[in-house]
C-alpha cells in the first residue's frame, strides 16, 4: 500500500465563511493484461476557488508514481505503471470549495479584448466542432442579447432538447453528432454548449469534476466554463449538480484535455467510484 498525505494532522483547519465542505472517495478497480503505462486525473485542482484541506491516496499492489502540476492549466496528474495483475486506487480528500457569487449581468467580451492565452479556445476541436455548428448556433441565439443571459439560454437550450441517455454515446462521439441525435450524457451536454459558445466568439472550455448528484449513479461529472466580463463563469447544462457542489479535477479545451484516465497497453477497469459528498466541518483521518 503507498500513501501519500499533504496533512498528517487528524484536526482540520476551520471552514472558511463562503464555503462548500466536501469529502471525496474514490476508488478505481483495474485488470492488467500486461505492462501498462496510467495517467490519472484524479486529484482535486488547487485555486480557482478551491483550497484543499487534506488528502490522501494508496495504491494497491504498492508501485512507485510520480505527480505533477500543469503550470498552465493547474491539472494535477498521476503516472505510473502497473504490470499484469489487480490494480486498486484509493484517492480520498476534503475540499473547501468557494461559493461564487454570479453576475448575471456580465459582458462578453469583445474578440479584440480576449487575453492571447485564452484565443485557443475560441477555436474548433476535436470534439467541439463550432466551425460547423456555427450557422447552428447564430440561428438559435445570434440575436439574443448578449452576455451571461445568452449563455444561459445555450444551457438551457442543450437540457431541453438533449435527452441525457447512458449508453447513447462513446468516447468518439463529437458535439455535431450530438446534436444531430439529440442524446447523450454530461460530457456531451457540455461539448455542445461550449461548441456554441465558441461559434459565438464566447470562449469557453471543458470542466471535470467530482460533483453532488443522486441520478445517475456516482461517476465524474462533465460541465463548462464560459469567459464572461473577463472572469471564467461555470455552468452545468444537465442541471444535474449545484455549481458550487463541482470539485474541480480538471480543465482543458474538450475531452482529450481533462480524461480521468489515460491507459497505454493491455488494461481494463472493472470498477469505479468517484463518490463526494457536502460535510459539516469534523475531525477526519486517513485510513
Amino acid at each position: 500500500m503507498t500513501d501519500i498525505s499533504s496533512n498528517p494532522n487528524t484536526n482540520l483547519a476551520p471552514q472558511p465563511p463562503g464555503t462548500n465542505r466536501m469529502r471525496i472517495d474514490c476508488t478505481l478497480a483495474y485488470e492488467v493484461d500486461g505492462a501498462s503505462e496510467f495517467v490519472f486525473l484524479i486529484h482535486a485542482a488547487i485555486g480557482m476557488g478551491q483550497t484543499l484541506v487534506q488528502e490522501n491516496l494508496r495504491i494497491e499492489p504498492p508501485l512507485p508514481f510520480r505527480t505533477y502540476t500543469d503550470e498552465r492549466s493547474g491539472n494535477r496528474f498521476l503516472r505510473l505503471q502497473a504490470q499484469a495483475g489487480p490494480l486498486k486506487l484509493a484517492y480520498n480528500a476534503i475540499v473547501d470549495r468557494a461559493i461564487e457569487t454570479i453576475d448575471i449581468y456580465a459582458p462578453e467580451v469583445p474578440v479584440h479584448d480576449i487575453p492571447d492565452d485564452l484565443l485557443h479556445f475560441l477555436m474548433p476541436t476535436r470534439y467541439c466542432e463550432s466551425d460547423h455548428l456555427g450557422p447552428n448556433a447564430v440561428e438559435l441565439f445570434g440575436q439574443l442579447a448578449q452576455g451571461y443571459s445568452r449563455v444561459r439560454a445555450i444551457c438551457d437550450w442543450v437540457g431541453a432538447n438533449i435527452a441525457y441517455t447512458i449508453g447513447s454515446s462513446n468516447a468518439t462521439t463529437t458535439a455535431r453528432e450530438v446534436f444531430l441525435q439529440r442524446k447523450g450524457v454530461c460530457r456531451d451536454f457540455a461539448h455542445l454548449a461550449v461548441t456554441f459558445c465558441r461559434a459565438l466568439n464566447i470562449p469557453a472550455r471543458l470542466v471535470s469534476g467530482y460533483a453532488t448528484f443522486d441520478e445517475p449513479p456516482p461517476d465524474f461529472h462533465a460541465v463548462f466554463e464560459a469567459y464572461l466580463g473577463g472572469v471564467w463563469v461555470l455552468f452545468d447544462p444537465t442541471g444535474m449538480s449545484p455549481v458550487d457542489q463541482i470539485i474541480r479535477l480538471a480543465t482543458g479545451r474538450d475531452a482529450k484535455d481533462v480524461a480521468f484516465a489515460t491507459i497505454f497497453g493491455p488494461a481494463r477497469m472493472v470498477s469505479m467510484s468517484p463518490e463526494i459528498m457536502l460535510v459539516n466541518q469534523y475531525l477526519w483521518t486517513a485510513s
